[in-house]
């Protein structure tokens, strides 16, 4: 953040990511800089659209956005103590609209939170060119992370690309004021009542052109409060979370992952809790905090090297010759749609269309199963989780999916490839998890449903499973799947 060394007549925030007013940083140095602040949300048609030109028109994260947004209006209005206080919702072209809109409040200054995306960094330096054009500065905080591009790097000055030395240097680096919140309240008297030309409530789904989906009847939480329900009960089984992570039967997650995405949850006040419970012995807070520093390493390997949001990390990876043509297309078909007669892949794959969540464990067995079972391109499967995941960001995204194929940084060995039959009988040992979304095997014996083909004649009859009818059979033999691999993999190893 550019500290600013004079007293603005009034400012803009414009939010984006970060759906809340508790500790935001952009928020924070507009009400302690300007003496009026308004507030505006662009429901940015530049992201909208595509989505319904290809007939995306329900879509559970522009619902969970919108849901979240009618709460940030209230919270700001709430914070504001008037009436006429709150956010300025509009459904435009975010380039255009938000210098427009500065134009037209007059302000000198628009604050903003960083957006680590290619092309929300190509938006924001159009924004800022058109600002400047109009004499009006654009400043942006850091908000979504704790450390972010440059911030950690190693004794030579380069960014890290193994995540053990990143994590520990990323904990060495830590100090208190990296974790300390950015209060709105004591400058919240700066915050505008809204112009009367855009009093007007937040616009519907069908005001944009999209439909209600499945999030209400998912009992997904919205909005900041939900964000902090979700991350209180979390916080009472913490201790538990190294124990019970893996289990996609058991409630071991936090599950606030769409949360962190949308910034309805402050990663400071996550990393805080996590770190102070680590310090006083919780194992399970230290793996959480981890994973939170996991997430810090992605987006610094996509703004360091960003290459890797269109190929391999490491480039020789780019030399794998991927299935090619109508049988690759056909088994990605029955990868996505869960016919793959492998169950903990079909019910984890069942799990992400029917609920745009998938456990995480579950995502490296897909992963795995998609690139190194069936020789698909692991940018297939990226695609296919950027459209159906609630929480998809594109660096902790595209991360997994290069670890799963060994293509990334810190990635597993091109030689470990999971076993879906032995990844399934460690993990959903009961069938729980299976059982649930693939009910159509849920009489099967426990022992036989982990390998449907394998099992006896009559626990398939009385089960009431056909092979190749009621549940397929699979598309592709591990064993068979795996030699191919390795023999795909060897030109990673070989010469130019």
């Amino acid at each position: 953040m550019v500290k600013m060394d004079k007293t603005f007549a009034s400012g803009l925030v414009w939010f984006r990511r970060d759906l809340r007013t508790d500790d935001h940083a952009a928020l924070h140095h507009a009400l302690e800089r300007c003496r009026q602040v308004h507030c505006v949300f662009v429901f940015d048609r530049e992201i909208l659209d595509p989505l319904l030109a290809d007939g995306l028109k329900a879509d559970r994260r522009v619902e969970f956005i919108r849901e979240s947004v009618v709460a940030l209006d209230a919270d700001l209005r709430k914070l504001s103590g008037q009436a006429a206080g709150g956010l300025i919702v509009r459904h435009a072209w975010a380039a255009d609209e938000v210098p427009a809109l500065a134009q037209r409040l007059g302000v000198q200054a628009v604050f903003a939170n960083h957006d680590y995306e290619p092309q929300a960094i190509a938006r924001d330096n159009r924004v800022r060119g058109k600002l400047s054009d109009l004499g009006v500065a654009l400043f942006t905080s850091k908000d979504h992370v704790v450390f972010e591009r440059e911030e950690v790097l190693t004794q030579a000055g380069r960014a890290y690309g193994v995540f053990s030395p990143y994590k520990n240097a990323w904990l060495k680096k830590l100090t208190p004021n990296d974790l300390k919140a950015h209060p709105v309240e004591r400058h919240a008297s700066a915050l505008a009542p809204r112009p009367e030309a855009w009093q007007s409530p937040v616009p519907t789904l069908a005001d944009m052109g999209f439909e209600p989906t499945n999030l209400a009847a998912l009992k997904i939480p919205t909005g900041a409060a939900g964000g902090q329900a979700l991350f209180q009960e979390f916080l009472e089984r913490i201790d538990r979370y190294g124990d019970t992570r893996d289990f996609p039967a058991i409630k071991g997650p936090s599950y606030l992952s769409v949360h962190l995405r949308f910034g309805t949850v402050s990663i400071r006040a996550l990393a805080h809790e996590a770190h102070q419970r680590q310090a006083q012995g919780s194992r399970g807070a230290a793996v959480w905090l981890g994973e939170l520093i996991w997430r810090d390493f992605y987006f610094q390997i996509l703004a360091n090297f960003p290459h890797v949001a269109q190929g391999a990390f490491k480039p020789e990876y780019d030399r794998i010759r991927w299935e090619q043509g109508p049988e690759a297309q056909a088994l990605f078909a029955a990868w996505c749609e869960g016919r793959t007669g492998y169950p903990l892949v079909d019910a984890a794959m069942a799990q992400i269309n029917q609920t745009g969540y998938m456990h995480n464990r579950l995502r490296m067995v897909v992963a795995s199963f998609l690139v190194k079972d069936l020789g698909i391109d692991w940018r297939w499967g990226e695609r296919y989780f950027a459209a159906k995941l609630n929480d998809f960001d594109l660096a902790a995204n595209n991360g997994g999916w290069q670890w799963a194929s060994s293509s990334g940084c810190d990635a597993q060995p091109y030689f470990r490839i999971f076993n879906p039959t032995s990844q399934s009988e460690k993990f959903d040992a009961e069938g729980r998890f299976i059982r649930r979304y693939l009910p159509q095997l849920a009489e099967l014996p426990t022992a036989a449903l982990h390998e449907p083909w394998n099992a006896k004649p009559m626990d398939l009859l009385a089960a009431g499973v056909t092979l190749g009818s009621t549940y397929p059979r699979p598309v592709v033999v591990h064993a068979e799947a795996r030699e191919r691999t390795l023999a795909r993999y060897a030109v990673v190893k070989k010469p130019d």
